[in-house]
């Protein structure tokens, strides 16, 4: 057996002590929570009641994950939240947050992100934006300092535009409701199928407000007669008034999708594949209830810090931020493929789920639909479509 010189043992000793203490070294990230709180529209239903920690349960089952991996690795996390309620003015409470860390997870409508990435205090801040589905935000209305874990409704809607393609559903017609959100899917759904060759025959206005519950056997088939014969039927409803109320009272025996029946969501109950059952389980665990889209996506939100962390293990603004639009960053989404995000303006690219609430059917991209680099960016704006110029 060879043995090493004691000076050559002294020095490689050192080294891997030295080496050994780099990698332990303490590294702690605070993250901020802000709620900002909307106001919700009157619905006919109260069967649907947005859980109070809607979004911050995602937060801190991922801060729990955060934890468990970095108590091997000397790394440690905190979250700090605050709640605005309606009409209290945002900005105090965010530039409190801003001045205890530069991570923002930001849970408001596209208005209030937009004032809080545009505050002085957060130009060297990293926001992620969990809520908003806005294209404008992705586009025109991008800023530097803004990434999204919330899927896009140009991504839910190209999802379904693929559906649609793949099933050769090509004569459809779609009810849209007069919600601000209402009109920001619609708005998207005309896009998307533009973007793969589809077009509607037919578009009426949701404007009733009579109490479906009581009236919907007589009011949608006469609201639907005059669509004709058709494919499918593209439902607009983003604050789930009335679209629940058309599902098997049209006039003519035809699938629904959008925002009832068929729908495209980010994150369902009903996946269970790629180890989805045991992130469920365990939010399940934790807070009793059913992960939800928003969940999910501050939970990926908190993730993204936290991988960014592990990998580098830096907690400053600029090595998390450099790291995380890098093609070396990856985050295990428990979607079967792993998440980045598009460098061009910010969003996590993520596969679709194509669901109804008893089941999964698909996952977009669907086979087939390819694209030159990445097939997750068939979905939602691709870099010529995105007029983002922050990123350049």
């Amino acid at each position: 057996m060879t043995r090493l010189r004691p000076k050559l043992l002294a020095m490689l000793t050192a080294s891997a002590l030295a080496l050994s203490s780099a990698v332990l070294a303490d590294t702690a990230l605070t993250i901020g929570y802000l709620q900002i709180e909307q106001e919700r529209p009157p619905t006919l239903s109260n069967l649907d009641p947005v859980p109070e920690d809607n979004g911050l349960a995602g937060a801190q089952t991922a801060l729990d994950d955060n934890l468990t991996t970095g108590k091997f690795l000397g790394q440690s996390y905190e979250m700090i939240t605050e709640v605005v309620s309606l009409g209290d003015d945002p900005a105090a409470a965010a530039r409190g947050l801003l001045e205890k860390t530069p991570f923002l997870v930001l849970d408001a409508d596209s208005a209030s992100l937009l004032d809080v990435a545009d505050m002085p205090e957060a130009q060297d801040a990293l926001i992620f934006n969990t809520a908003a589905g806005d294209l404008s935000l992705r586009s025109e209305s991008c800023r530097v300092n803004l990434l999204h874990t919330a899927a896009s409704d140009a991504m839910r809607t190209d999802a379904l535009a693929q559906v649609l393609v793949k099933k050769r559903w090509s004569d459809l017609v779609m009810i849209t409701g007069t919600h601000a959100a209402d009109l920001s899917y619609a708005e998207a759904m005309r896009r998307s199928l533009t973007k793969f060759g589809l077009k509607l025959s037919a578009e009426k206005e949701w404007a009733f407000d009579a109490d479906m519950r009581r009236n919907a056997a007589q009011e949608v088939p006469l609201f639907t007669q005059d669509f004709g014969d058709y494919d499918a039927l593209i439902i607009a409803d983003e604050v789930h008034d009335f679209g629940r109320y058309v599902l098997y009272n049209t006039w003519e025996a035809r699938p629904v999708i959008g925002s009832e029946g068929l729908s495209a969501v980010n994150w369902s109950p009903v996946i269970e594949q790629w180890g989805a059952a045991q992130l469920h389980s365990r939010f399940e665990e934790a807070h009793g209830r059913s992960m939800t889209a928003q969940d999910y996506a501050a939970w990926a939100a908190v993730r993204t810090l936290g991988e960014a962390m592990t990998r580098t293990n830096a907690s400053d603004l600029a090595t998390l931020r450099d790291y995380i639009l890098s093609e070396k960053f990856e985050l295990a989404g428990f979607k079967g493929r792993p998440l980045t995000y598009r460098d061009w303006n910010g969003q996590l690219r993520q596969p679709i789920a194509i669901a109804h609430p008893r089941a999964l059917v698909a996952q977009a991209p669907l086979e087939g639909f390819l694209h030159q680099f990445n097939e997750l960016d068939s979905l939602g704006l691709d870099r010529p479509e995105s007029k983002c110029e922050a990123f350049k």
